[in-house]
């Protein structure tokens, strides 16, 4: 039998592995002619280590979540894909990714990137990646190559945009 995916989370977080994820989203729930919902966590942890914490602080991260948010769907909509949204939220993305939204929104397959974290953060705080693959109840595809399935470039040598030179 055939797997039909039709309500795809991809996790958004402005590294290039999420775009990559992103991407490849799109080609899979146009493909099966499903539902693909975008999320983007700002991860409430980060702000307690700053002690002149504000409220302007998070609502300008907020919005330029949104902005980037909608550029992704600006580009679905431009690959054919009618049946997109976004949601942007608040907490630890692990839960938020792995647990909250799926549950939410009937997921039946998570996209994600295999990392926006160097080895140091991994170490510390843990690769949500990891956690999402050990804890999600629906699948999980990690995507680790572009799309001619060419080894991801690390999010520090991005590939060059050819339409600048």
């Amino acid at each position: 039998m055939l797997q039909q995916y039709k309500h795809v989370l991809v996790a958004i977080d402005g590294s290039y592995e999420s775009e990559l994820a992103f991407q490849k989203a799109v080609a899979v729930t146009k493909r099966n002619g499903g539902e693909l919902f975008l999320i983007h966590i700002v991860d409430t942890r980060a702000f307690n280590n700053v002690s002149s914490f504000d409220s302007a602080m998070v609502q300008q991260v907020a919005d330029t979540a949104k902005e980037t948010m909608e550029g992704y769907i600006e580009q679905a909509h431009k690959a054919g894909l009618d049946k997109v949204s976004y949601s942007i939220e608040y907490g630890a993305p692990k839960t938020i990714i792995a647990r909250d939204i799926p549950k939410q929104k009937n997921i039946d397959l998570i996209m994600i990137g295999a990392t926006g974290l160097n080895a140091v953060e991994r170490l510390l705080i843990g690769s949500v990646t990891e956690y999402v693959t050990r804890n999600a109840k629906c699948d999980v595809l990690v995507v680790r190559t572009d799309l001619n399935n060419q080894p991801a470039l690390s999010s520090t040598k991005r590939p060059k945009d050819k339409s600048a030179n």
